[in-house]
């Protein structure tokens, strides 16, 4: 029988994390489901020195590592993985990833908005025809074959990593002329993996399947790269929704539609952050709506007629 949870927030933001410190300080069992440590816009910004209490500059990930320690320390559970989908309706809610299914009591979805519509050419067309956004669920398909990883993050290259297990080669192929890692970062020395530095996908192509990409440099000059699978790791500004698949009401700008009081529209599910597209992205303005779901999660849990706002002593 799966462990039930009091609260599952998807998402390790600034408003998952927050939802988990308050949660977890309620005493609420809590799990974080976090695709990326590495990933989110708050963990990209080189430079944070307007969040209140911090007074030296620091980096977005370095605000966030503090977020998460604050988080465990009060009991929390954090979890990297990708979920995949969701089961959001009856009492008891269950969330999917690859390894294992949560169950809980409450959800929180927190996933943020660097989310992005298919930009290259072919990539819509060959969307699970051997084109990708999770190295995890789909390496097994591509053993013993080429692909390639587009994008310059740490994400993309920690799932480079990954798929280094499973194919013969993996191209990774960086829009920019550095990644967003250090040079001796663990898989960076993995022999068959080969980055491509300053490089643009223009294409991607194939019949049934995919057979090659088309990469343009700075100069405007085109090459084309035979490969059999093409995992897409560059990031937009769209609500991160997809693994929702439909279950929960959505505005027309694809984000997630909740009160002031982060409640849904379906009972016991809640959210926070940018997934809201809040109108102004700032990270106290996150973490201030993740404290606010994990106050309302709670009075569902408990069945309280008013929330409760201070669990101290």
């Amino acid at each position: 029988m799966s462990e039930l949870y009091d609260v599952i927030i998807i998402g390790g933001g600034p408003a998952g994390l927050s939802a988990a410190q308050y949660a977890s300080r309620a005493k609420l069992k809590t799990v974080v489901l976090d695709k990326s440590a590495t990933a989110g816009a708050l963990a990209f910004a080189s430079l944070i020195e307007n969040y209140p209490g911090i007074c030296q500059p620091m980096t977005g990930k370095e605000l966030l590592d503090i977020f998460r320690r604050q988080a465990v320390e009060f009991g929390a559970e954090h979890v990297e993985t990708q979920v995949i989908g969701v089961m959001l309706e009856g009492e008891v809610k269950q969330v999917f990833t690859m390894e294992k299914t949560y169950e809980g009591k409450t959800i929180i979805i927190a996933t943020g908005s660097m989310g992005r519509k298919p930009t290259i050419k072919g990539e819509a067309e060959f969307l699970g025809r051997g084109v990708s956004y999770c190295a995890i669920c789909d390496a097994a398909f591509f053993k013993g074959k080429i692909v390639c990883v587009i994008g310059d993050s740490e994400e993309a290259v920690k799932e480079a990593g990954v798929l280094t297990r499973f194919a013969e080669t993996v191209y990774l192929v960086s829009p920019s002329k550095k990644l967003k890692v250090s040079d001796d970062y663990p898989a960076l020395q993995i022999q068959n993996l080969r980055v491509i530095y300053g490089q643009t996908v223009t294409s991607i192509e194939g019949s049934e399947t995919v057979e090659r990409i088309r990469i343009r440099d700075v100069q405007g000059n085109e090459s084309a790269v035979e490969l059999s699978g093409v995992f897409v790791y560059l990031h937009g500004s769209k609500p991160v929704i997809d693994y929702l698949q439909g279950t929960i009401e959505i505005s027309e700008d694809e984000c997630v539609i909740s009160n002031k009081m982060a409640e849904t529209n379906i009972s016991g599910v809640f959210s926070a952050g940018d997934v809201t597209c809040t109108e102004v992205r700032q990270v106290v303005v996150a973490a201030a709506q993740g404290c606010i779901a994990a106050l309302s999660a709670e009075k569902y849990v408990f069945h309280r007629r008013r929330r409760r706002y201070d669990w101290h002593g």
